[in-house]
C-alpha cells in the first residue's frame, strides 16, 4: 500500500514537474516574443521620432500679408491713418516707447518704436522714428538710427494658407520668449522638466492612484515631453495603449535631444485653441490671435492666459468662458507669487487687468475672404498647392486694409438701404489707376461671407457701361470727335436667326440729332447702335480685347448695347485700360513670394502695354467726366466734392436686373455691381443702386482729384449743342468739347456768326474758352436713368 502511495506522488511529483517545464517555457517563449515585439516597436517609435525632429517638423502655412503702410514726406497718410495702422497692427500707446510695438502721440506728430521685419528686399529693423504731419500727410520723417526717407512699418496678416488638417503656427525660437515665461510654464506643467528623463514615475503613481480611486482616467500625469509626444504624435483618447505609447516615445526623445530642443519644441507644438476649422498650435500664434500682436511683447496677465489654455482652451476659452478663464489665470499668477517668479504687487497689477483678447479674433481666418480667393488662384498659376500649404511662403499683396474697410461699410450700408423684399447681392473692386492694384474687394452683400465670389465668377450681363469701348473705336478713327452728329433714331436689324432686333432709348424716347458727347453722356442706345453699325462690330470687338477682355465675342448688334455676360473682375481690367491713359496691365494682387527664411522665390511685376494713343483715350475721359457732371451720373455730386473732376459710367440691363457703375478718381478705379443672384429683376438702374454704393465709398475713402493731361494735339473749344458748329461761351445751347487741333470746325453757328471773327477765335483759343470743365457744369444735377 505505502509502496504504491509513493509510486503515486512520483508521478503526481513528475506530471508537476513536466507541466511546470512546459509553463515556464511557454513564459520564456512569450517574454523572449514580448521583448522582440517590444524592441521592434521601440525602433519603430525611435525612427519616426528621430526622423520627426531631425527632417522639418511642421507644416507651416503660407502666410498672406496686406501692403506695408509706407510713410515719407509727402505721403497722404493722415496722422489718424497712422494711428489706425499701428492699432491694427498690435502697437500698444505707452509713453516709455521702451521696446518694439510701442508709440506714443505729441501733438500733431507720433512716435513710434517699429519692429523689425524681413521684407522680400531686405530686413528691415526695430528703431524709434518721429512722424510729423500737416494737413495734407506727412510733413517730416526722422529716424534715430539714420536719416531716411522711408519707412515701411511690418505689414498686417490678412490670413493663411493652412495644410490639410487646419494646423496653424508662427514659430518662435526661446530668445523670443517674455521674461519669466519659460520658468512660469514649467511652474504649471512640469516642475521637474530638467530633472527627469521624459516621463515622471512620481506623477504617473499618482495619477494611477487618482484614476483607480474614481474608476477613470482623471488624472494624465504627462510631463512637458509626454504632453509634446500627445500634440505631435498621437491623440487625445484616455487609453492605457495610447498612455504607454507616449511615455515610451518620451524616453527616446529625451534620449535625443536636449531639454532646450524639446521646450522649443513644445512652445511652438501646444494646442491652445480652435479659429472655425484652424487649430491654434504654439504660444506665438496664440499670442497673435488672442491678443493681435507678437509673442515677444506680451505682459505678465496676458502670458499668464495663455499658459492657462494648456490645461483646456475649450473649457477656458476666454470668448466663450471668460470668468472661468480669468479665474484660472489668476491662478497661475497666483502660482507664479508662490514660486517667486513674480511679486506680490506685480500679480495684483496683472490680475486686475482685463483677459484683453481681441473682438475679431474668431473670424481672423476669413477676414477678406473674397480677396484672399483671388491670391490663393493666382499663386496656384505658379505653385502647387501642397507647397501653398506647407512650406511657410510669406506672400506680399496690394490689399489696402482701410481701404477695404470702407468698402466694406459702403456694402453693408448701402444693402440695407436698398433691400426690399429681394436678396440683393453686391460686389465692389477697388484698383490703382496707376498700377493696377488690387486695393479692396467685396464679393457679398455680407463681406466677410466666404461663399460665391462674385467679383471674379458672376457672369453678368453688363449693360451701358460697354458703351465707352463704342465710342473708344470711333474716336480712334479720324472720322469721329466729340462734337460729331449722330442720328438718335429708330433702327431694325433682321438677325440671321430670323429675329429683329428693335432697340429702344431707356427714357423711350426719340432724341433726332446729338452730338457725339452727348449720346455718351446721357447714355442713349438708338445713337450708340447707330455708331456701333457705322465704326462696324468687329471693330468694336476689337477694342474690347484691347481694353483686356479675352473671352470670344459675338458680333451680333445687341453687343453695342451690352448684351454680353462679364464678370467684375473683366469690367474692371477693361476700364483699368482707360484708367491709365491707354495702357494696359494685368490686374495683380500679388507684389512678391518669398520663403520662410526670407528668401525671394517670384517677384510679380508691373507688365504694361501701350494700347491706345492718349488722345483718344483723353477724349473719352473727358467725355465720362461730363457723365458725372450732367449725365446719368450727376447724382453723386450731390453728396462729393465737384471739384473732384470723376469720370465714370452707369449701366443697366433689361428688367433691372443688373445695376452697374464704374467710376475713377485719380487714385482709385472703383467697379460697384448690384442685382440677385437668381438674376430676377430688381428696382434699380446703374444710377439708383450701383452709384450709390461707388459714391458710399468714395466719400469715406479719400478720393484725390482727377487730373487729366491734356494732349499737345487737342484743344477745348466751344460748339453749339444742336450742330456740333464752333460757338461761343456766351451763346445759347453752347458747350465745351475737347477735339483735336486738326478738326476743329471752319464754320461757325448763327450766335457766333454775328460776332466779329477776331472776337470769336480769340476766345476760342486765348483763354475765355475756359479749360475747365467745370466750366459747363449744368445747374441741375438731376440724373437721367442709363
Amino acid at each position: 500500500m505505502a509502496r504504491k502511495k509513493y509510486r503515486r506522488r512520483a508521478e503526481d511529483q513528475e506530471e508537476t514537474s513536466f507541466t511546470m517545464s512546459i509553463l515556464w517555457h511557454g513564459l520564456l517563449y512569450f517574454g523572449g516574443a514580448l521583448g522582440v515585439f517590444v524592441l521592434l516597436w521601440g525602433i519603430y517609435l525611435n525612427f519616426k521620432v528621430h526622423n520627426s525632429l531631425e527632417g522639418k517638423l511642421w507644416s507651416i502655412p503660407a502666410k498672406v500679408y496686406a501692403r506695408p503702410l509706407e510713410l515719407y514726406v509727402g505721403a497722404p497718410v493722415r496722422q489718424s491713418d497712422l494711428i489706425q495702422e499701428l492699432n491694427r497692427l498690435g502697437y500698444q500707446n505707452n509713453s516709455t516707447l521702451n521696446r518694439p510695438g510701442n508709440y506714443v502721440v505729441q501733438g500733431g506728430s507720433v512716435q513710434v518704436y517699429t519692429r523689425d521685419f524681413q521684407f522680400w528686399d531686405g530686413e528691415a529693423p526695430a528703431q524709434k522714428i518721429r512722424v510729423g504731419f500737416s494737413s495734407g500727410g506727412v510733413s517730416s520723417l526722422q529716424a534715430a538710427a539714420a536719416q531716411t526717407s522711408l519707412i515701411r512699418l511690418d505689414p498686417y496678416v490678412i490670413g493663411g494658407i493652412y495644410p490639410e488638417h487646419n494646423e496653424d503656427r508662427v514659430l518662435i525660437s526661446l530668445k523670443e520668449v517674455p521674461p519669466y515665461f519659460v520658468e512660469g510654464l514649467l511652474a504649471v506643467e512640469d516642475r521637474n522638466f530638467f530633472h527627469h528623463h521624459g516621463i515622471s514615475l512620481r506623477g504617473m503613481a499618482r495619477a494611477l492612484l487618482v484614476n483607480a480611486a474614481q474608476g477613470r482616467f482623471a488624472q494624465g500625469g504627462s510631463t512637458l515631453t509626454q504632453q509634446l509626444i500627445k500634440n505631435m504624435y498621437l491623440s487625445s483618447e484616455r487609453k492605457l495603449s495610447r498612455k504607454l505609447t507616449e511615455a515610451y516615445m518620451a524616453v527616446l526623445i529625451e534620449l535625443h535631444y536636449n531639454k532646450q530642443e524639446i521646450l522649443q519644441a513644445y512652445l511652438n507644438e501646444v494646442y491652445l485653441g480652435q479659429s472655425g476649422p484652424r487649430a491654434i498650435h504654439g504660444f506665438g500664434l496664440a499670442s497673435e490671435f488672442y491678443f493681435g500682436r507678437p509673442f515677444a511683447e506680451l505682459k505678465l496677465h496676458q502670458a499668464a492666459l495663455l499658459v492657462a489654455l494648456i490645461k483646456g482652451p475649450s473649457y477656458y476659452n476666454p470668448y466663450r468662458n471668460p470668468q472661468r478663464a480669468k479665474e484660472r489665470r489668476n491662478q497661475v499668477i497666483d502660482l507664479l507669487v508662490a514660486t517667486g517668479l513674480v511679486s506680490e504687487k506685480q500679480a495684483r497689477s496683472a490680475k486686475a487687468q482685463s483677459l484683453g483678447v481681441v473682438s475679431n479674433a474668431e473670424e481672423s481666418t476669413n477676414r477678406y475672404p473674397a480677396f484672399m480667393d483671388l491670391i490663393k488662384r493666382q499663386l496656384l498659376q505658379n505653385y502647387k498647392e501642397k507647397d501653398l500649404r506647407n512650406e511657410g511662403l510669406r506672400i506680399f499683396t496690394t490689399l489696402d486694409p482701410h481701404v477695404q474697410e470702407v468698402a466694406e461699410r459702403a456694402m453693408i450700408n448701402t444693402v440695407r438701404s436698398l433691400q426690399r423684399t429681394e436678396k440683393l447681392q453686391g460686389s465692389l473692386i477697388v484698383t490703382s489707376p496707376d498700377n493696377a492694384e488690387i486695393l479692396a474687394m467685396v464679393s457679398d452683400a455680407a463681406p466677410r461671407y466666404a461663399g460665391f465670389n462674385r467679383v471674379l465668377d458672376a457672369q453678368r450681363q453688363v449693360g451701358s457701361i460697354i458703351k465707352p469701348a463704342v465710342y473708344l473705336t470711333a474716336l480712334t478713327s479720324a472720322d469721329y470727335e466729340l462734337n460729331s452728329v449722330l442720328k438718335d433714331q429708330p433702327i431694325k436689324m433682321a438677325l440671321p436667326s430670323g429675329n429683329v432686333w428693335q432697340p429702344s432709348n431707356y427714357d423711350k424716347k426719340i432724341h433726332g440729332d446729338v452730338l457725339l458727347q452727348d449720346a455718351l453722356v446721357h447714355s442713349y442706345n438708338l445713337a450708340t447702335a447707330h455708331l456701333g453699325m457705322d465704326v462696324g462690330l468687329r471693330k468694336v470687338i476689337q477694342t474690347l480685347h484691347q481694353l483686356g477682355i479675352t473671352k470670344e465675342l459675338q458680333p451680333v448688334p445687341s453687343l453695342l448695347l451690352g448684351a454680353v455676360e462679364l464678370t467684375p473682375f473683366e469690367v474692371t481690367t477693361m476700364y483699368q485700360t482707360i484708367a491709365a491713359n491707354g495702357f494696359s496691365s494685368p490686374i495683380r494682387g500679388i507684389l512678391e513670394v518669398v520663403d520662410n527664411r526670407g528668401k525671394p522665390l517670384v517677384h510679380y511685376p508691373l507688365e504694361v502695354q501701350q494700347k491706345f494713343d492718349a488722345t483718344p483715350i483723353y477724349l473719352l475721359q473727358s467725355a465720362l467726366q461730363q457723365v458725372m457732371w450732367r449725365g446719368t451720373a450727376a447724382a453723386a455730386y450731390q453728396q462729393l466734392s465737384s471739384s473732384l473732376g470723376f469720370s465714370g459710367k452707369t449701366g443697366t440691363t433689361d428688367n433691372n436686373r443688373d445695376s452697374w457703375f464704374v467710376g475713377m478718381s485719380g487714385n482709385y478705379l472703383a467697379v460697384a455691381w448690384l442685382g440677385r443672384d437668381d438674376n430676377g429683376p430688381t428696382h434699380l438702374t446703374g444710377a439708383t443702386g450701383a452709384l450709390r454704393l461707388w459714391t458710399n465709398f468714395m466719400q469715406q475713402a479719400r478720393p484725390t482729384p482727377l487730373n487729366l493731361t491734356q494732349p499737345e494735339d487737342v484743344e477745348r473749344v466751344w460748339v453749339d449743342a444742336k450742330t456740333g458748329a464752333l460757338s461761343l461761351q456766351n451763346c445759347e445751347n453752347s458747350m465745351q468739347v475737347a477735339m483735336r487741333k486738326r478738326n476743329i470746325p471752319t464754320v461757325y453757328g448763327p450766335c457766333a456768326e454775328k460776332q466779329k471773327p477776331a472776337d470769336w477765335l480769340e476766345q476760342i483759343f486765348n483763354g475765355q474758352a475756359a479749360d475747365s470743365i467745370e466750366a459747363s457744369e449744368p445747374d441741375s444735377l438731376e440724373a437721367i436713368g442709363s
